[in-house]
């Protein structure tokens, strides 16, 4: 493969170019399925230890909710101008009733959501000391969808499939991505024409992705999803090369983005591999990111720009994202006017 290295200069360059653009992006309208699930955040200041047993004492200053998981891909779309239609499965619980309050607040619709009674909506509560977490606590089922609500999930996005530009496929291994239902999705939107973008998890089997257009996995999950031994690959220096190589070649993919934080990405397409910096910015914390990135991805890329183009993009979201708490969306105003302020435009 031929690798081509931006610098910082040609991204200048290349972002010059596409601000003008950016407004592309709104009205595309893009399926997101996958496991859903709520935020919640208590967070406050830890002054002492506990008499009663060797852990701090968190003095609460607030408490918050935030969309999570696919939700947080879904209110990224809505925040850059798309028109996100989520997929996923929630349960009868006042968790769900929370979480379609928070969509609706974002311009998410709701009705596309499957009920499953017997299954609880997933909620995670992180308990935080300034930035640092203390300790999360889950509710959830991990377990996969029985046939019935799978086949209602299936239903579901068949009917809004004509519609849609696109499909993000988000796997948080919560037990919505199967083998058959990730295989059934990739082959009703090549059957209709449509490209599926794979936000992956190192915990579901790879080949349950197979065929997918785009895969989108950060650097660990790309190493532990290729099969190569990474022991073998830890000092060599195209290690990464290898990794993306497999990766295209097992699951048949068309093209693959690793993200790389601080590093930037690498997009391995048409045979050649672009290694795309970021810009360096003040990381308060990197939760969402990988959701922010698939999101102006997939929003620019179905739009008409180039992948790298996309990818160029995307990398000036996440960093939008990483410097606030939590799962936040970057909304198409914080996306340029944070290019002009590295760009250095008033």
């Amino acid at each position: 493969m031929n690798i081509k290295a931006v610098d910082h200069s040609l991204l200048r360059s290349a972002i010059n170019k596409l601000l003008p653009q950016i407004q592309r992006l709104t009205g595309r309208r893009l399926l997101i399925v996958g496991d859903v699930g709520l935020d919640e955040y208590v967070m406050g200041e830890v002054r002492r230890i506990s008499p009663e047993a060797p852990v701090p004492v968190l003095e609460v200053r607030q408490e918050d909710r935030r969309l999570g998981l696919a939700t947080n891909v879904a209110q990224n779309v809505s925040a850059l101008g798309g028109i996100p239609l989520l997929v996923g499965v929630v349960g009868k619980d006042r968790t769900c009733d929370e979480l379609k309050a928070l969509l609706q607040e974002q311009h998410v619709p709701v009705d596309y959501l499957v009920v499953d009674e017997g299954r609880p909506t997933t909620r995670k509560l992180r308990v935080m000391s300034g930035h640092h977490h203390l300790v999360r606590v889950d509710y959830e089922h991990r377990r996969f969808l029985s046939a019935e609500v799978e086949k209602r999930l299936l239903n579901q996005v068949s009917a809004l499939l004509a519609d849609a530009d696109g499909l993000i496929l988000q796997d948080y291994a919560k037990g919505v991505v199967s083998e058959r239902c990730a295989q059934e999705l990739i082959r009703m939107c090549r059957k209709a024409g449509k490209p599926v973008l794979v936000d992956p998890n190192r915990q579901t089997p790879a080949h349950y992705y197979r065929g997918a257009d785009l895969m989108t996995p950060n650097r660990d999950e790309a190493y532990d999803l290729s099969g190569l031994d990474f022991d073998d690959l830890r000092d060599r220096g195209d290690s990464l090369l290898q990794v993306g190589q497999a990766l295209l070649k097992n699951l048949e993919l068309k093209s693959l983005i690793v993200t790389r934080g601080k590093e930037g990405m690498s997009l391995f397409d048409g045979g050649e591999v672009v290694e795309l910096p970021t810009y360096a910015r003040q990381v308060f914390d990197v939760t969402g990111a990988g959701d922010t990135v698939i999101a102006a991805v997939a929003l620019a890329w179905l739009a008409g720009f180039t992948l790298s183009e996309a990818c160029i993009l995307a990398n000036f979201a996440a960093g939008v994202v990483v410097g606030k708490v939590g799962c936040v969306p970057c909304s198409q105003k914080e996306l340029v006017d944070y290019i002009n302020q590295v760009l250095g435009v008033n």
